[in-house]
């Protein structure tokens, strides 16, 4: 057999085992993989590298519109270029329905935006804020039967927030015609209450953001979110979970039999709610939600990680400038937390930051890495075997990893389209070095042309 492309002398690992072989590659897609292979155009030499499949990272926000005035610092183009620098081959950014338009019209929105200006492959989920009886009874079944299987809905926002009732209805669609429902699960009263008090006391500093979204906050809209999908019967996934007590609601769920899944993120692993606390409008940089908590809220997610309560392990990329009347700096966001926009980037560091932290340091071992930043993605979002692991048939998505490469993150490294990283100053251990799509080297300083759109 002619390849185009043979990966020698690395370490292969998948979610299940570790073994050292060649991988050949033709046509995008992996072919072989054997002890010794020959005759291909390209070779490419993994010696003292790790060979794994390239990262997929299920929770980003890319061009999203937000309140007026502000303008999210990602295009498709900007931000999947960075994903390419941290190793992944495959993102899945939100279609967001703004009230009053159909899901069919976001979905072209977005399709327009990401068509042609992607460095790697997206398949995106859907965010439902207006369920109309249209939207309901005919767009919704319509869109999971072509494949958007995946629905995002949310418990707090003033423009996003659904209703007890309308998330029931939701869920009742996603079960009837088998989508997974993911959940932002915050109790929008609870916090407009504390926000409303702590603005009356003249609490306004960007620190109180996380004030006014205590644990209490997380957890009860968390218990609340599941109770709801078990009326249903329905599974659901709990996003961007940040502490002990939302975590083990899931944890107790998942006892009972029911279908309920977890996700955390960077941000509740290396960040704490001190981080908000910082110089002026510093710890605007770190306002997001739910937002960083303590140190044994760290642990807490260490623990999800390593025991399965959580099964998938993404950025939350959802990114505003820093320096910028349409980012952090916002007018109105100056004078008041409530109006700082709600996001923090870290669609490139969320690779190195859990290999680092939870590889080098014994956490997690490597196997377990690879399932939580691409495999069970992979799986649970419907796109394994073609995408997520290094198997014969399956696509080349493969990031050449350094395990032994320290590095001190910077912003400029990032190659994304903010101006700013939470993680500045951070060392880690452990660095892609080559990422590839589809059997191609992405390079980061060339015109994006390698990503596709991806049905499911």
């Amino acid at each position: 057999m002619t390849f185009d492309t043979i990966i020698t002398r690395g370490t292969v690992v998948t979610a299940s085992d570790t073994f050292s072989c060649d991988v050949g590659v033709k046509d995008g897609r992996i072919v072989a993989l054997a002890d010794k292979l020959s005759g291909a155009e390209e070779t490419i030499d993994a010696s003292g590298l790790l060979v794994m499949p390239g990262g997929i990272d299920s929770h980003v926000h890319l061009e999203q519109p937000g309140a007026p005035g502000i303008i999210m610092a990602d295009t498709f183009e900007t931000g999947t270029r960075s994903a390419a620098v941290g190793g992944n081959t495959f993102v899945m950014p939100f279609c967001l329905q703004e009230k009053g338009q159909t899901l069919r019209e976001s979905i072209e929105a977005y399709r327009r935006k990401a068509e042609g200006n992607c460095f790697v492959d997206v398949a995106f989920h859907l965010i439902v804020t207006d369920p109309t009886p249209q939207v309901l009874g005919q767009e919704l079944p319509a869109l999971i039967a072509e494949g958007f299987t995946s629905i995002k809905i949310f418990m707090t926002y003033d423009d996003l927030k659904l209703a007890d009732r309308e998330i029931l209805e939701v869920l009742s669609v996603a079960q009837q015609h088998r989508a997974l429902v993911m959940v932002h699960a915050e109790g929008y009263d609870a916090i407009r209450f504390l926000s409303d008090r702590l603005e009356r006391q003249g609490s306004t500093a960007p620190h109180f953001h996380g004030t006014s979204r205590p644990i209490a906050v997380e957890r009860e809209a968390t218990h609340r979110a599941i109770s709801l999908a078990e009326i249903v019967d329905t599974p659901v996934m709990i996003v961007h979970v940040s502490n002990r007590q939302a975590m083990e609601e899931i944890r107790r769920a998942q006892m009972r039999g029911l279908a309920v899944f977890g996700e955390t993120c960077p941000q509740y692993l290396v960040l704490t709610e001190q981080d908000m606390d910082r110089t002026g409008m510093e710890g605007a940089k770190y306002v997001c939600s739910p937002p960083p908590r303590d140190l044994d809220s760290q642990k807490a997610c260490w623990e999800g990680l390593q025991q399965g309560v959580f099964e998938v392990f993404s950025s939350d990329h959802c990114p505003f400038r820093y320096d910028d009347p349409a980012g952090k700096m916002a007018p109105r966001g100056k004078t008041n937390f409530r109006y700082v926009p709600n996001g923090i980037p870290g669609i490139a560091t969320r690779m190195p930051i859990l290999f680092s932290e939870g590889v080098v340091k014994g956490r997690i071992d490597l196997n377990r890495f690879v399932a939580l930043t691409s495999t069970n993605h992979a799986k649970r979002y419907g796109l394994y075997p073609r995408k997520g692991t290094i198997a014969v048939g399956s696509d080349a998505d493969i990031v050449l990893w350094d395990a032994k490469r320290e590095v001190t993150i910077t912003h400029s490294m990032l190659k994304d389209g903010c101006d700013y990283t939470p993680y500045e100053g951070m060392a880690v251990t452990g660095w892609p070095v080559r990422t590839i799509l589809r059997g191609r080297t992405i390079d980061p300083d060339a015109a994006a042309r390698d990503g596709e759109l991806v049905s499911r």
